[in-house]
C-alpha cells in the first residue's frame, strides 16, 4: 500500500500570519486514486495540539465543566458563553502532565488517576491540531481551590458541576455545542455512567 507521503509533492508554502499562532498557505500536487496527479491549494492553522479532560463523579453522578467567552463562537452566531470540559494546548508538555494543570488551573482539582482515552483531529480541514482525550473520577477531597484559569492568559472561566443527567441533556438540546464536550459526555454514558437513572 502506497504511504499517504509519496502521494503529497509540495510545490511552495506562504506564511500567512504567525501573530498569534501560525496560518499558511500550500500548494502542492495530490496523487489521486486513479494515478493522476491534481494540483490543490489549503490553508492550513497550526496551534499546537491540546488535551481535554472530563471530571466525574459516579456516586454523585455529577461532572465538572467550565464556561467561558469564545470569540470565534460568537462571531458565528453563539451568543453566549460555551460550556466546556476543561483543556488546553500542550506547549510542549507531554499530555497528561498538560490536563492535570489544566485541571488545577481552570477547575481547581489536584486529580488522582487520569485516564487516556484517545486522540482526534477536531477540524482536519483546516486545523492541524489533534486532541487528547481523557477522564478522571474526582472528589471534594482534590479540590485545592477555586479555578478559574490565568488571568494573565485572558481566561475568565467560571466552574460548573453538573448533574450528569442535565450535562446529558444540554448536549442534546444544545446548550452544550463544543464538539470536544459532547463526545466526552457521550463516552461517560456509554462507559462510565450507564443510561439515565442507571
Amino acid at each position: 500500500m502506497t504511504s499517504t507521503s509519496e502521494r503529497v509533492r509540495v510545490r511552495d508554502v506562504t506564511l500567512l500570519s504567525d501573530n498569534w499562532y501560525t496560518l499558511k498557505t500550500t500548494r502542492f500536487d495530490w496523487q489521486r486514486r486513479d494515478g493522476r496527479w491534481q494540483t490543490q491549494q489549503r490553508e492550513t492553522y497550526d496551534r499546537g495540539n491540546g488535551a481535554v479532560l472530563l471530571a466525574y463523579d459516579l456516586a454523585r453522578r455529577t461532572v465538572l465543566l467550565v464556561r467561558q467567552f469564545r470569540y470565534p463562537a460568537f462571531v458565528n452566531g453563539h451568543d453566549g458563553l460555551l460550556i466546556e470540559a476543561a483543556a488546553g494546548l500542550l506547549d510542549d508538555a507531554a499530555p497528561e502532565a498538560r490536563i492535570r494543570a489544566e485541571a488545577e488551573e481552570e477547575l481547581g482539582y489536584r486529580l488522582g488517576e487520569v485516564r487516556k482515552l484517545f486522540e482526534a483531529f477536531m477540524s482536519p480541514g483546516s486545523v492541524t491540531e489533534k486532541l487528547h482525550f481523557f477522564v478522571a473520577p474526582y472528589d471534594a477531597a482534590m479540590r485545592i481551590g477555586d479555578g478559574g484559569g490565568l488571568a494573565e492568559e485572558g481566561e475568565d472561566i467560571e466552574v460548573l458541576e453538573l448533574p450528569f443527567d442535565e450535562a446529558l441533556a444540554m448536549a442534546a438540546d444544545g446548550r452544550i455545542a463544543d464538539a470536544k464536550t459532547i463526545l466526552l459526555l457521550y463516552h461517560a454514558q456509554l462507559h462510565l455512567f450507564g443510561p439515565r437513572g442507571g
